[in-house]
């Protein structure tokens, strides 16, 4: 591993300098050639680098350049997945920005604590329903309860946030196909059977779908094949809705947030034990065989210590989810992570294969 680890630091050194080297010359003769173009006077290297310094400044560190903002007056939000994480703080967040607040809780009828914190509200703003994604029957049910809920069953629902999700773990060949299904049943058909149910009511307020896919929908990562399949598909199916969608004056956004395994609860110690238990007790045994245990072990201590990883505070994806639903000229795509996801998610996406592949894995 030593030898691998250090050529890995080489190469990374090398690329760092060869990508110097070629926006010190390269650049700045691309940007003269346009200067040329345009009858002004050519730059020089520092200039050049100066500006592509402030280029970058300006894109990360400023903020959101001011796109004007909706009316909240009037307008109804359909929110999935509320008994916890984004959704739950969701849910309370843009009650208190004036919305209307359907709020879909997976355990409401079994007395879950997340739906009984949100009835205490006691508010004619916040109304806590039923909502299984994976049930036609309880989705259109929900459908049935907002369209007589509403203060103008028209135009009243402004926007849907597809925010129900699960995850899990596991190698390829410790998976079994029941689990997959499982995760897309939840995170990508049920996004799609929410969106279809009250596209009716969205498209007639000329209004919002947002749908919670991850930086895990735009690349992939060891262990979580599952996962990554049906956020993969939400990011498929939003991209399509949104081409439909425009001629509507419906916008269609995308929210990709990093790692917030923390803030939200999703994988818990607890989850990883009883998942690894299962995972080795269901794999085949030529696949326990050839793997090996020290190996199954391994990733699983990886998965445990990735429990404690991530961003402690929703508010980021508050913030961008919120933007998302209220900003006239919302962003097709937030980002909510960490700065070196972030950097990670653009080299996994522009970078050749080869290249991303072996700086990550």
């Amino acid at each position: 591993m030593a030898p691998m680890s250090v050529l890995r630091v080489v190469l990374l050194v090398t690329f760092s300098v060869l990508l110097t080297v070629v926006l010190g010359f390269g650049l700045p003769a691309l940007l003269n050639g346009a200067m040329r173009m345009l009858g002004l006077p050519e730059t020089s290297v520092t200039e050049c680098i100066v500006l592509l310094y402030v280029l970058f400044v300006l894109y990360v560190a400023m903020p959101r350049i001011p796109r004007g903002l909706v009316e909240v007056e009037g307008k109804a939000v359909f929110i999935t997945g509320c008994d916890s994480g984004f959704g739950h703080s969701l849910a309370k967040h843009l009650h208190s920005l004036g919305f209307t607040v359907f709020a879909g809780c997976y355990l409401k009828d079994k007395g879950g604590e997340g739906a009984k914190e949100l009835e205490e509200f006691h508010s004619d703003r916040m109304k806590v329903l039923q909502l299984d994604v994976c049930s036609e029957e309880q989705v259109n049910q929900a459908v049935e309860f907002i369209k007589e809920n509403l203060a103008d069953s028209e135009r009243g629902l402004w926007a849907v946030v597809n925010n129900a999700g699960v995850s899990t773990f596991g190698e390829v060949e410790f998976t079994s196909m029941d689990t997959y299904r499982q995760v897309s049943e939840v995170n990508l058909w049920g996004t799609i059977r929410v969106t279809k149910a009250v596209l009716p009511l969205i498209r007639r307020a000329k209004g919002r779908v947002v749908n919670l896919a991850s930086m895990y929908g735009r690349m992939g990562n060891l262990l979580r094949s599952p996962y990554c399949v049906s956020k993969y598909g939400v990011e498929a199916f939003s991209d399509c809705l949104r081409y439909e969608m425009k001629a509507w004056g419906v916008k269609v956004s995308i929210i990709e947030p990093g790692n917030f395994i923390v803030a939200t609860g999703i994988l818990t110690r607890d989850i990883v034990a009883t998942t690894a238990n299962k995972l080795w007790s269901e794999a085949p045994s030529v696949v326990k065989e050839d793997y090996g245990k020290s190996h199954f072990e391994h990733h699983m201590a990886l998965m445990r210590s990735y429990c404690n990883s991530g961003q402690k505070d929703v508010a980021p994806v508050l913030d961008d989810i919120t933007d998302a639903i209220m900003s006239k000229r919302p962003y097709t795509r937030y980002n909510p992570m960490e700065p070196h996801w972030w950097i990670r998610v653009q080299a996994m996406t522009h970078l050749p294969g080869a290249i991303s592949d072996f700086l990550y894995f």
